[in-house]
């Protein structure tokens, strides 16, 4: 009996840090950053790219770690205003050590590094750099500031270019890269609209601003699909991105009439889980087998959204 009882507790035990450290990381915005490679290995393919299944699944779990690794972080930076704004988070509820957190967040963030070169050699190796330290600087310097909101936004474009750098130099082709720019442009402007919620909420601008960002990216993937890919690919992509912009304007909508904490929340969520629907519109270029695989990643990024937070 005493053994079934110990095994109880510890299974709990085991249960509930799982649980913290999903909370941390938020788990379900986990899941929306392989659609970011999958659209740029799509882009890549369409360069002329040849790519195995091996490296694109190493690619998304070396993205998967590296975003991992940047909400921990950013809780880490966060503790302070975590402990006004939102005490029941993981570290200032005392859940996780902060100094635990951040040797989790670097352990995290090194690995992708290290996963990302090992699988796709020099190219996504140093991409995956150059996406740490952008993460690294949002999270550290920059963090509260202007240009920490383009880092962000930065580091959102570098994942969607770690899966276009398997183009190798075919990757800095001008209309490619204007994909990963829109997406710079949209998450640095989702990003102040997340920093004005937890300020009160602000005029609706920030929340405007959003809206214009994920219009100018869904227009974006429709001009490169076209060109790049084919009429009917671009129309395809085009109803993908309409489908987009329908998704983030049902919550946009209402937080730009009356932009309160309640409204401007929940369209930072829906617009984080917006991305994976903007990628798989960009995968349209490589056909339906790499939509199907960065849309799969709206599945668990929602079911999981209905249980721990995304922002």
């Amino acid at each position: 009996m005493a053994t079934g009882v110990g095994d109880a507790l510890g299974v709990e035990s085991v249960r509930r840090v799982a649980t913290d450290y999903a909370e941390l990381v938020r788990l379900p915005n986990v899941f929306t950053a392989p659609p970011d490679v999958i659209a740029g290995v799509a882009l890549a393919v369409a360069l002329g790219a040849t790519v195995s299944v091996p490296t694109i699944v190493g690619l998304c779990l070396a993205s998967a770690l590296i975003y991992a690794a940047g909400t921990t972080l950013n809780d880490v930076a966060d503790v302070d205003e975590d402990a006004k704004e939102r005490p029941d988070r993981p570290i200032p509820s005392g859940r996780v050590g902060r100094s635990e957190a951040l040797s989790v967040g670097v352990i995290l963030l090194v690995g992708g590094v290290v996963v990302a070169t090992v699988v796709g050699g020099l190219g996504p190796g140093l991409t995956a750099v150059a996406l740490a330290l952008a993460v690294a600087l949002y999270d550290g310097l920059l963090k509260g500031t202007p240009a920490g909101f383009f880092a962000m936004g930065s580091a959102r474009g570098l994942n969607v270019a770690l899966g276009l750098s398997i183009a190798g130099v075919a990757a800095f082709d001008g209309l490619a890269l204007l994909f990963p720019a829109s997406v710079v442009v949209y998450v640095a402007a989702l990003t102040r609209m997340a920093e004005a919620e937890t300020g009160g909420g602000g005029d609706g601008s920030a929340v405007a601003l959003t809206g214009a960002g994920a219009t100018l990216a869904a227009m974006v993937v429709a001009v490169v699909v076209t060109v790049r890919g084919t009429p009917t690919a671009g129309l395809a992509a085009t109803l993908v991105a309409a489908g987009f912009l329908a998704w983030d304007w049902r919550a946009l909508g209402p937080a730009i009439a009356d932009p309160v904490p309640s409204n401007v929340g929940p369209a930072v969520g829906t617009c984080v889980l917006g991305i994976v629907l903007l990628d798989a519109a960009v995968a349209v270029i490589a056909g339906p087998t790499f939509v199907l695989a960065a849309a799969a990643f709206a599945i668990p990024a929602t079911t999981l959204s209905r249980y721990f937070d995304v922002n």
